[in-house]
């Protein structure tokens, strides 16, 4: 498809509005077609296999009864997993977040444009009364839900394990004061989406690289390596004035939920730096995508 048959709209999509249950039925295949391949079944696989080593790992370390940790401080929480296996699921979305969920996130961001392109499919879903622009909308949507079923997998995955091998019960913040065990659950609920939420800035950056290729090897690789390189950024001290332009750097403010009362600051810093990447990436991947010739 052309930039002149686009511009003198020529094409189908000219002529035919999506209805609403049209463009829901396109969103409902688009999650059906990801979640039905096996690179995202093996992707939550190991994302659900993560908590499982944890908590085995901590299980054995603690075995003779010994401590699993310090203090208690920081995201991780290791040190209180024997005392509630509750805080096995605030530890494995701290151990995963830095490199496996985003990593994941970028995989099938990246292929979302460019490996329809590479697959020769591209062209006949532009034909179909979709759009560029509600194409688009739909394969960053089909990315939002993978970024919150990673999550959520890691998390259940997480709670069963420290439900198997470690007691469960009230629990104790970070600060100090106990709460119930409901509320520890629904704590770790809101944890669980605001991991989700700080993912969207990894999931538009994929989607404009896998609007700049046709290769979907290539959009995954580069934005893997996007993410790497970013994460490297965000260790070296002289480089602390770019630091909170970062979207990973606030990744682990969700420790902050475990607080009382809750330290809201970090929290909506980075809920404001995801969304500020998701529009300004967003933007760009719309603005490529609506102009690029489709060729396949």
């Amino acid at each position: 498809m052309s930039r002149a048959e686009t511009a003198s709209g020529t094409g189908a999509e000219a002529f035919v509005r999506p209805r609403p249950r049209w463009t829901l039925g396109l969103v409902r295949d688009e999650l059906r077609t990801t979640f039905r391949r096996w690179r995202t079944l093996a992707l939550l696989g190991v994302l659900a296999a993560v908590p499982v080593l944890v908590g085995i790992a901590v299980r054995i370390e603690t075995g003779d009864g010994s401590s699993s940790g310090g203090g208690g401080e920081g995201p991780a929480f290791v040190s209180q997993i024997t005392n509630n296996g509750l805080f096995l699921v605030f530890t494995a979305l701290a151990a995963t977040l830095p490199f496996f969920l985003p990593m994941a996130v970028g995989v099938i961001a990246g292929d979302a444009v460019a490996g329809e392109a590479g697959a020769g499919t591209l062209r006949y879903l532009l034909v179909a009364p979709a759009g560029r622009t509600r194409l688009l909308l739909t394969k960053y949507a089909a990315v939002m839900v993978f970024c919150l079923a990673a999550t959520l997998v890691v998390a259940v995955s997480a709670l069963a394990v420290g439900a198997l091998l470690f007691p469960l019960g009230d629990l104790t913040t970070i600060s100090g004061t106990r709460i119930t065990f409901a509320e520890g659950l629904v704590r770790a609920l809101l944890i669980a989406l605001v991991v989700a939420a700080s993912l969207l800035g990894v999931a538009a950056l994929g989607l404009f690289v896998s609007t700049l290729t046709n290769s979907g090897i290539a959009a995954m690789a580069t934005t893997v390596g996007l993410l790497i390189t970013v994460q490297i950024l965000d260790q070296i001290p002289q480089l602390h004035a770019l630091h909170p332009y970062l979207f990973s750097h606030y990744w682990l403010s969700f420790a902050d939920l475990m607080r009382e009362p809750v330290h809201w600051d970090d929290l909506t810093r980075n809920l404001g730096l995801q969304a500020l990447y998701a529009l300004v990436f967003g933007s760009a991947a719309w603005a490529r995508f609506t102009t690029k010739d489709v060729t396949a």
